[in-house]
């Protein structure tokens, strides 16, 4: 089990970089990486983290969907770690859906994402992958993705309108109150 990483918030200088590719994916610092990465996601009850949001600006991230407080009805999926990701397809159609972020804690938003994206990426075992993910999960990995070019969800937002504190968004949308 790794150890559990301190998480950047947003004004940290790391949080706006383009990320550097990973070169070596078997050095053993990238799989320590992984498995801090990986502990500190389910920690802090994200279903994704990137590299960059504990201070090492690798192009990495952990995508890890599964039901948590933060969000409830996330599809399960096993833990994958994704090295130098990049989106080779997506479907025309745009949905917005809300987003909240570990960097930006207290704050959600409404955030247009493609409903569906055809992905390639490296897993912690060198092999290169290529995956189709929809929904939620294409949701996950377009947040992630971004994170590795120095964007974060709060500049995807059509309007300012489309935010809400935390406390908001657990009142009116997980309880629909």
């Amino acid at each position: 089990m790794g150890e559990l990483l301190p998480i950047i918030q947003l004004g940290d200088p790391i949080l706006r970089q383009k990320a550097t590719l990973v070169e070596n994916v078997s050095d053993e610092r990238i799989q320590k990486l992984i498995d801090d990465l990986m502990a500190t996601v389910a920690q802090a009850n994200g279903v994704g983290i990137a590299a960059p949001q504990v201070a090492q600006s690798y192009r990495l991230f952990i995508v890890a969907s599964r039901p948590n407080p933060r969000y409830p009805n996330a599809p399960e999926m096993e833990p994958t770690a994704m090295i130098n990701p990049k989106i080779i397809a997506s479907s025309t159609e745009i949905v917005k859906g809300w987003e909240g972020c570990l960097s930006i804690p207290g704050i959600r938003g409404l955030v247009p994402r493609f409903q569906a994206i055809e992905v390639e990426y490296t897993d912690r075992n060198g092999k290169l992958q290529k995956q189709e993910f929809t929904d939620f999960v294409a949701r996950i990995f377009q947040h992630e993705y971004d994170h590795l070019d120095g964007i974060v969800f709060l500049d995807k937002l059509e309007s300012t309108l489309d935010m809400v504190t935390e406390q908001e968004y657990q009142k009116r949308v997980i309880n629909n109150t």
